[in-house]
């Protein structure tokens, strides 16, 4: 179980329990650290590293290391349990727009990921998952994970740069995720959109401007989804079909994105949570994911 210590906004409960369910049968397992359940073709797993494990000798961050030993002790499991693709990844880091070393921390988690899918001989750009990597006040390394046995096919956005090609500008290595994954199954079609902000191309819009970056980081989902929807041979995504995490950096915003979302997404399941995006000047990032039925809408 991925535990993610974070306020919620908006909701009246401590907290909020997230379960996947399986069709059919699953099984618990422990690998290397990594606490994972699996039924026939798909496998969720979770990994949790302190930082202050790893040495902070040599030219690597502690956050690096810790970032690329969980990668590639992830992608061994995968190997051993024959599930080799990765579908989706929620990762979250204390202080993601802290620097230290001389560089943000988010720019290190990139370094270490990327490395690890070149160690284990993945694609860095392509065919790479959907994912969001959050900021938290503080807590270990957290990274939970779907795969399975079913290759996915990449969503990406024609309104956005692809993130594992951005410029040298964001950091020595680019972020490794697709901007949505659609999973086609025998019985149903899977869509996740990756962590979703205000950013057109490969740069910030809307600076300062919490209405303007929560109509973009929409008009990114829209954009998202109708590309899915060209892909998709089964069926169709929608808006209100989606569930959703919202992310808010300031908890005094969250009163105009719910009202600005309300209306588009109608009676949509949506979290909200206040917690740090990945650019210091982003103010807001949604992710969703769907799991249809091939023929509903």
């Amino acid at each position: 179980m991925q535990t993610v210590v974070a306020p919620l906004l908006g909701y009246p409960g401590e907290a909020v329990h997230e379960l996947w369910i399986s069709a059919g049968d699953s099984h618990p397992g422990e690998f290397e650290g990594i606490a994972f359940r699996r039924s026939r073709e798909v496998l969720f797993g979770v990994i949790e590293l302190e930082e202050q494990a790893f040495s902070t000798t040599g030219r690597e961050s502690t956050l690096q290391q810790a970032t690329g030993e969980a990668y590639r002790r992830i992608f061994r499991l995968l190997a051993a349990q024959e599930l080799p693709h990765l579908w989706r990844v929620w990762n979250y880091l204390a202080d993601i727009n802290g620097e230290t070393n001389g560089l943000e921390r988010y720019r290190q988690f990139n370094i270490g990921r990327h490395d690890a899918f070149a160690a284990c001989a993945r694609a860095a750009t392509g065919d790479v998952p959907a994912a969001c990597t959050i900021g938290l006040p503080q807590g270990p390394l957290s990274i939970a994970f779907i795969a399975g046995r079913t290759p996915v096919q990449p969503v990406e956005n024609p309104r956005q740069v692809s993130a594992y090609h951005y410029p040298m500008e964001y950091g020595p290595r680019s972020p490794t995720f697709s901007r949505a994954v659609l999973v086609t199954l025998p019985e149903r079609d899977c869509l996740f959109i990756s962590g979703t902000a205000s950013i057109v191309g490969h740069r910030t819009v809307h600076l300062g401007d919490i209405c303007g970056q929560t109509r973009e980081a929409l008009a990114n989902i829209e954009a998202v989804l109708a590309e899915a929807n060209r892909l998709s041979r089964h069926t169709t995504f929608t808006l209100g079909g989606l569930a959703y995490r919202v992310y808010i950096r300031h908890a005094e915003d969250f009163p105009v994105v719910r009202d600005m979302l309300s209306a588009p997404m109608g009676a949509a399941a949506v979290l909200f949570v206040q917690a740090d995006i990945c650019r210091q000047d982003l103010l807001v990032e949604i992710e969703a994911v769907a799991v249809n039925v091939p023929g509903s809408a």
